[in-house]
């Protein structure tokens, strides 16, 4: 008997090891997809501004964005463009004086601020940034799908050249909203960058490149995905 019971199991364990991978369905989709490249090509929806805390010298202009060409050297084999050159956003600003400066760069639409929503479950967000050595602090803006905005700290500037700052996702920020009316998903509101109050405010620049995130594309679909938003038209009900 004991020797017909360790054959047995022994085939249980054979069986259930050669059950098929495909049998087992998966809700996991990692993906990674670019927010913007910066290289202002006019495929975007979205356009980029700035604003800024009260004591910006706004009588000289400031502050100041454009694009300009560059890339990481990281960067530059990975992301040849052809004939287009690759480009950065950049931002330019002087303050009157030392204290808790800021500013803010944030995508416009139609003149207006504009929040680009993300797809699936993001784990993490990163982007390429150039700094200039000063003490100052870079945050990263997202709304969850509640409605509330969070301030993610991505690190300060105080390096030189280009560095890839990541922040991961905290998981008690909601997503996907339980209702179906009200935002659908998190979405992307924007930069912010403090000054620490003992650092110089007169020159500073600051440029961006690479605007990314990693998430799970099939975490929020279900079997009856495609009724969540059904219109109903001019349905009427059984008489």
């Amino acid at each position: 008997m004991k020797k017909g019971a360790v054959v047995f199991t022994s085939l249980a364990l054979l069986v259930a090891f050669c059950i098929p991978a495909v049998a087992q369905p998966s809700n996991r989709a990692v993906e990674t997809f670019v927010i913007d490249d910066f290289d202002n090509t006019g495929s975007n929806e979205w356009t980029w501004n700035v604003q800024t805390s009260r004591f910006i010298d706004s009588e000289n202009g400031f502050p100041k964005l454009s694009y300009f060409e560059g890339a990481p050297n990281s960067l530059k084999e990975l992301l040849k463009n052809g004939e287009n050159p690759l480009k950065v956003l950049g931002v330019k600003t002087s303050y009157l004086r030392k204290g808790e400066n800021w500013f803010e760069v944030y995508p416009e639409k139609d003149g207006k601020p504009y929040e680009i929503p993300f797809i699936g479950t993001v784990t993490q967000i990163d982007v390429w940034v150039w700094g200039a050595n000063y003490l100052y602090y870079i945050d990263l803006l997202v709304r969850d799908a509640d409605g509330r905005v969070y301030t993610l700290p991505a690190g300060n500037l105080a390096f030189n050249g280009w560095k890839n700052l990541i922040v991961s996702i905290p998981t008690h920020i909601r997503q996907h909203s339980r209702l179906r009316s009200g935002p659908k998903t998190m979405s992307f509101v924007g930069f912010r960058v403090r000054t620490d109050p003992d650092e110089y405010v007169d020159d500073f620049n600051i440029f961006f490149d690479q605007l990314k995130y990693t998430t799970n594309t099939l975490s929020n679909i279900f079997d009856g995905y495609e009724l969540k938003d059904i219109d109903f038209g001019d349905a009427k009900g059984e008489q």
